[in-house]
């Protein structure tokens, strides 16, 4: 059924030629070998990735310039917030930015977070937890949740179980969604997301979302066909104002998800919400979106 909106992409990752200069060297091995997806290694320039945008009906991605892992520790890196920055600056009508979080960073971390809202234009920070083998309710992370309080923006954190991306750094599953029980407890203020949709603790993302006000779910990274039944009827029925949608590009490609989703059958006010009116409504930016 043809729609009157456009969606809204919440997890992208940015894959010029410049950012995957970058990326560490297990980025082909997992891309290709695991996620079984199309790499690209030569990288897809912005201009690509707003065509297959377009080809989706999405007008705007969160591009996410990642921290995965310690600098200087086997298969780690951080995607430095400026090559997101200037292609944001680039393309001001299509992307917003959100910054990675490292924990061992301290508080020169949190000054850095900072000065990525308040001076480069990002709108929400970004959290591997399973790079840092830290469950999200540890003590490291409370100063960067404090500062995005502060600063009033969401705070994306992956959930559900990690992969082996590096063999040199393998990266222990520290994702159940029950740790965020405890962050909500704590700062009811702080708005937190759930990316990757928590399988295979999904159920308990759900109770997550459900409990508290200020925890949401983003469904990136799992193509739409295999979600759970119970990840389904959440959207579509007692959930459909907690649920953001995402693809986690290039893991997933922005036609073939959109047209997953559609095949699902969401009510029409729900797959509104779901991919465009509940992002807008979380990240606050009713005034910078049309």
């Amino acid at each position: 059924m043809p729609v009157d909106y456009k969606a809204i992409d919440a997890v992208v990752n940015i894959w010029t030629e410049e950012a995957l200069s970058h990326r560490p060297g297990w980025t082909d091995e997992f891309f290709v070998g695991k996620v079984k997806g199309k790499h690209d290694s030569a990288g897809i320039s912005l201009e690509q990735m707003l065509e297959g945008m377009d080809s989706a009906d999405i007008e705007y991605a969160f591009l996410v310039a990642a921290k995965s892992g310690r600098p200087g520790l086997p298969g780690s890196y951080h995607m430095p917030p400026e090559v997101v920055a200037r292609a944001v600056a680039s393309y001001p009508d299509r992307f917003f930015g959100l910054v990675g979080i490292d924990p061992y960073q301290g508080m020169d971390g949190v000054r850095a977070l900072e000065d990525a809202v308040r001076n480069m234009g990002f709108i929400g920070a970004h959290l591997y937890p399973h790079w840092y083998e830290l469950p999200a309710n540890h003590a490291k992370y409370y100063p960067f949740y404090a500062k995005c309080i502060e600063l009033d923006i969401p705070v994306q954190m992956q959930v559900g179980q990690s992969l082996l991306y590096s063999k040199e750094q393998r990266c222990r599953s520290v994702g159940r969604p029950i740790y965020l029980d405890d962050i909500a407890c704590d700062l009811p203020e702080l708005k937190l997301i759930g990316s990757h949709v928590g399988i295979p603790w999904h159920d308990e993302m759900i109770a997550m979302a459900w409990k508290h006000d200020n925890v949401y779910i983003a469904t990136d990274a799992h193509s739409p066909r295999y979600w759970p039944e119970s990840v389904v009827r959440f959207i579509n029925s007692y959930g459909q104002d907690k649920v953001i949608f995402g693809t986690d590009f290039p893991v997933l490609r922005f036609e073939r998800t959109v047209q997953e989703i559609d095949d699902l059958g969401l009510k029409p006010e729900v797959r509104r919400k779901f991919m465009r009116d509940n992002v807008i409504r979380i990240y606050g930016l009713e005034g910078a979106i049309r």
